[in-house]
């Protein structure tokens, strides 16, 4: 397949790389600057628990020079997403999948889902509907990165650990087209699993994230800090309290206490979380989709959330007074 990987940073690496390797694949990816000269030199390369991988790559600044796609995946940063948006129709044919592999709530998570929040349009990550304006609903593939991966240096990434994706329609069940992406992935060295209801998936992933990342933004702690501390721990498992009522009322339940995911982050280690990594390297952090639109969903379900609109709130100041989020947002 033709497959562009828009966004090379970390997993859009690991993605790309996994597959170029196959040497079955056309990969090409849209990035910049040094990213940009990095992959024309290199390919995509990446390095970590499973030893090197790489693969060769055809890189572009311009999403036209690329051509229609199979499979497009975007794996920018939240804030980036608008922009992106704006430039992907080039990429995209009537039978384009797009795959975005990215952290936190998406623009169509509601779509698919039973219930009062069905076909809720976020106003947290697409306040002006822009997002889905530009990419059809019908062409895209949810997916969860269950991976812990950073960049090394431009065009070359490094994973720490883990190996797995979750895909699945937003509508849900399991289509023929996800079975065939999840052979494709499983193919190039992924743990795929195809998902009959990807936002219960994405709610899982979220429900550990969605405290340790702004914590560690403010703090500047790796994760072992964030747990290991107890008031902290306490802070972040009673605000996971109030994100599984908000899940539990939107229709998937989480069968798992915040002492049990404590756990799975130990086996970490000392791990810099994304928007910790975004804030050392002066990067808009990604709040509204990690924990906006948890607040936005709370509202629209009725579940009070005081615990994660204090880190919600403490993370918006951090990040505007390092200009790291927007002045204007509320």
């Amino acid at each position: 397949m033709k497959v562009c990987i828009y966004g090379a940073g970390a997993i859009g690496l690991l993605i790309g790389a996994r597959l170029a390797a196959t040497g079955v694949h056309e990969v090409s990816a849209v990035a910049r600057g040094a990213t940009l000269a990095a992959l024309n030199r290199h390919g995509l390369r990446v390095d970590g628990f499973a030893g090197p991988i790489s693969g060769p790559v055809r890189a572009s600044a311009e999403p036209g020079s690329l051509g229609v796609q199979d499979v497009v995946v975007i794996a920018v940063k939240a804030p980036a997403l608008a922009d992106v948006a704006r430039q992907i129709a080039p990429l995209l044919g009537p039978n384009t999948l797009v795959v975005p592999a990215m952290n936190g709530v998406p623009w169509w998570f509601c779509q698919g889902l039973p219930g009062s929040a069905a076909g809720l349009a976020l106003k947290s990550v697409d306040p002006d509907g822009r997002i889905a304006a530009h990419i059809p609903l019908d062409q895209v593939i949810g997916c969860v990165v269950h991976a812990a991966a950073s960049v090394s240096e431009p065009g070359k990434a490094f994973n720490q650990m883990g190996r797995g994706l979750v895909i699945g329609e937003p509508r849900g069940g399991v289509s023929e087209r996800v079975a065939m992406l999840k052979a494709t992935l499983d193919a190039a060295g992924f743990e795929t699993t195809a998902s009959d209801m990807i936002q219960r998936d994405i709610w899982y992933k979220l429900w550990g994230n969605m405290t340790t990342n702004p914590i560690s933004a403010i703090t500047g702690a790796t994760t072992d800090r964030i747990i290991g501390d107890e008031l902290v721990r306490k802070l972040t498992g009673d605000a996971m309290l109030e994100s599984g009522r908000i899940g539990a009322r939107l229709g998937f339940a989480i069968a798992q206490t915040p002492d049990e995911r404590h756990a799975i982050t130990r086996k970490l280690g000392a791990f810099k979380t994304s928007m910790l990594q975004d804030a050392e390297a002066g990067r808009a952090i990604e709040l509204d989709s990690l924990v906006g639109a948890v607040r936005e969903l709370g509202q629209h379900v009725g579940v009070e959330t005081p615990l994660i609109d204090a880190i919600f709130g403490l993370a918006r100041v951090f990040g505007q007074v390092h200009g790291l989020y927007p002045q204007s947002a509320s």
